[in-house]
């Protein structure tokens, strides 16, 4: 095997590879044998059709699947004869059978580039003062938790109130057209929650079940909900009935009600407490996290391969998609373009996957990897969450590329977490935001509510 190299730009090379005349004869051979025990053609038995024949009535397919064969065996060969160090799959620009009945192609590959990260360890990163949980947090908290297991009960003819349930019928419309992404029937809205936008709910209070309405709202360019932003939209409304919740008193009964092993509402304060500052050191350990990604994207400024940018931005972009198909929408039902979210996206790819090496090169310098025991605590915390057996959540990950996101995240967590070990942590009053960090182990975020 001949193998050269191009150098096209600083982590793009151009691999040319030559495959002798035997290594090709004999997969040529070897697709001719198997075929000729597979194809019927008039006028010979099974398995007895002349090769000349078959080349005759399939050589173009025949050389279309074996040329793909042979560069899908001989590519890493020839990236190890080469010494280089892709990252991403090659894109194959050219392939031809050469009049001497060698093989030869031509692939684009993007390499890894080469980091000396120097001093890595105790960045030192601000963060403001950790805070107690309060007794008016657990009150809150507690609050929830009334509101969702409080029973609801009409309340006649009564108004809409505040706290007030509404089930309606309404649809929108936009210059006399109907946007059928929004409406439906038999829609409940907890007034005051902002769940579909304070100012449309606050065009409910004071209706009552049976009355009809109709109302206009002009919605900001940067509304969340891209369907509606920048749009001056009617909305037609039917009440159909109005609940009112019957919250339960705050005693030993509702905290049995809530768990059966609280006994007492001294206990499931105390449950509530210990929720509460769990969740604040999750959010303060991200806080950490992204400002320390942030801190070493400024230490290690460094080109990235633009195809892995470009994976990047398509994950990013099929992340949303999928979002937007669980509430019935599609792209450009919500308003967006492929092309728009690729410029939108550039940058926030091009920083994870600068994180994403910055933390790799790490996790080689430490000899930091995965064991059995990381991978088996990755399947009991799925597990855990969605309430299955270890078994059960196995055989979602039957093969490698199933598996890979998966180990992908673990691994980054465990470097992750070798690198908050080391961190300095420096408590001021107010820290200044240093923007989004491009840590990989966050889904992108969702571009309308």
């Amino acid at each position: 095997m001949q193998v050269s190299v191009e150098e096209i730009s600083p982590l793009t090379r151009r691999l040319e590879v030559v495959l002798p005349l035997e290594v090709v004869a004999r997969e040529l051979d070897t697709a001719y044998e198997k075929l000729k025990g597979e194809v019927n053609l008039k006028g010979f038995r099974k398995g007895k059709t002349p090769r000349k024949i078959l080349e005759k009535n399939y050589g173009p397919k025949v050389a279309l699947e074996v040329a793909d064969r042979l560069i899908q065996e001989s590519y890493f060969d020839a990236l190890e004869q080469a010494k280089l160090d892709a990252v991403v799959h090659p894109e194959v620009r050219e392939h031809r059978y050469q009049d001497d009945g060698t093989f030869f192609y031509q692939a684009e590959i993007d390499v890894r580039p080469v980091l000396d990260l120097g001093e890595y360890k105790g960045i030192e990163v601000e963060l403001p003062a950790e805070s107690a949980v309060s007794d008016e947090d657990i009150a809150a908290d507690l609050e929830k938790l009334r509101r969702q297991l409080a029973p609801v009960q009409s309340v006649g003819d009564r108004e809409i109130l505040i706290g007030n349930i509404a089930v309606i019928d309404f649809a929108a419309y936009n210059q006399g057209q109907e946007i059928k992404q929004v409406g439906g029937r038999s829609f409940s809205i907890d007034v005051g929650s902002g769940q579909i936008g304070s100012e449309f709910e606050d065009r409910l209070i004071g209706l009552k079940a049976g009355e009809e309405a109709t109302f206009t709202i002009d919605f900001p360019a940067n509304f969340p909900n891209l369907i509606l932003a920048g749009k001056n939209v009617e909305f037609q409304v039917k009440v159909l009935n109005v609940n009112e919740r019957v919250l339960p008193e705050l005693d030993d009964e509702f905290a049995k009600d809530v768990r059966t092993e609280f006994a007492t509402l001294a206990d499931l304060r105390d449950h509530v407490r210990r929720q509460r500052l769990k969740a604040q050191q999750n959010t303060r350990r991200g806080d950490l996290i992204d400002r320390m990604m942030a801190k070493m994207l400024k230490m290690y400024d460094f080109e990235v391969p633009a195809r892995l940018v470009a994976y990047e931005i398509e994950a990013m972009i099929k992340e949303l998609e999928s979002n937007l198909k669980n509430r019935g929408l599609s792209l450009e039902a919500a308003g967006m373009n492929r092309d728009s979210l690729v410029a939108k996206y550039q940058e926030g790819a091009t920083r994870r996957v600068r994180g994403d090496f910055i933390l790799k090169k790490i996790a080689e310098l430490e000899g930091i990897k995965l064991a059995d025991q990381d991978i088996n605590k990755g399947f009991q915390r799925i597990a855990d969450q969605y309430n299955m057996p270890v078994p059960e959540v196995k055989k979602f990950f039957k093969s490698r590329d199933e598996l890979m996101p998966l180990l992908h995240e673990l691994l980054t967590e465990k470097i992750l977490d070798f690198l908050v070990g080391t961190v300095k942590i420096k408590t001021v009053t107010a820290v200044a935001d240093q923007g989004e960090a491009p840590d990989p182990t966050k889904p992108p975020k969702e571009e309308t509510s």
